[in-house]
């Protein structure tokens, strides 16, 4: 009983996630818990329990009545969580050097990066490229993060890249500009290369330091994503963000504008 009932409780966490990134829900709209056990077919303990979930994750907040409201997003919101992410890994690549130093301990590293450096060779096959290049950048980042050996670290970064526009790979996809696009990842890649150049060699200041402008390449991109209106068309979870005050709905329509 007990097994089922957590697999129908991640089964309302996944659900409910893409609901709300979907635009299903919409910023600020109050989500029940009767309407998701009505929506999902599921029972009403592991629903409350993945509303309590999202929330945990910050992708909805309690309401004073009861129930949740599907959280909005500002630009500030997403430029901190990229900045705090990125204070995260660049403490994740300092411990690394400290404790994971040597060419043995960077042998998988070395292997993600050939694997990466194979798919920007090829430049045939474009979708392919990006696909691939989010699955080996996701094994990259988690391996450097095994290597770092801290739970308390670990904890702390899942609570941030829970939200989809903080994570390493949050704005890999935007391809409106395919050369600006393989400039972005060859420039990501250079940067592993240094990372686990200096993860390898124990030297964890640079590390450190590498790991925190490593992350800052979002910000590039979501930049790039507002200058060319494809953020609300291939981020997920965009729908969430509002600019300078404007409802995200409103947005999306095409009318984004940076200064």
């Amino acid at each position: 009983m007990q097994s089922e009932r957590s697999r129908q409780q991640l089964l309302a966490v996944r659900r409910l996630r893409e609901l709300v990134l979907d635009g299903t829900f919409k910023p600020g709209e109050r989500v029940s818990e009767q309407a998701c056990v009505d929506l999902l077919g599921i029972s009403r303990t592991p629903v409350r329990l993945a509303l309590g979930a999202l929330a945990h994750e910050g992708l909805l907040e309690a309401h004073v009545s009861g129930g949740f409201l599907v959280k909005r997003f500002s630009l500030d919101d997403i430029l901190d969580a990229i900045e705090l992410r990125g204070a995260l890994e660049g403490m994740a690549a300092k411990f690394a050097a400290q404790r994971s130093s040597g060419k043995v301990a960077t042998a998988k590293l070395r292997s993600i990066l050939i694997s990466i450096d194979e798919l920007l060779d090829d430049t045939e096959n474009q979708d392919d490229i990006f696909e691939g290049y989010v699955e080996q950048n996701e094994r990259f980042h988690t391996e450097m993060l095994a290597l770092a050996k801290c739970e308390l670290l670990e904890r702390s970064l899942a609570l941030i890249i829970a939200l989809p526009f903080a994570s390493p790979n949050s704005f890999v996809h935007i391809q409106s500009d395919v050369k600006h696009s393989r400039h972005v990842l060859m420039n990501g890649q250079f940067q592993h290369r240094c990372l686990v150049d200096a993860i390898e060699s124990g030297d964890a200041a640079r590390a450190q330091n590498l790991g925190q402008e490593h992350a800052r390449l979002a910000a590039g991109n979501l930049k790039h994503a507002m200058d060319t209106e494809q953020l609300y068309v291939q981020v997920p979870g965009a729908q969430l963000i509002g600019i300078d005050g404007k409802d995200p709905a409103e947005l999306r329509l095409g009318r984004l504008r940076t200064n």
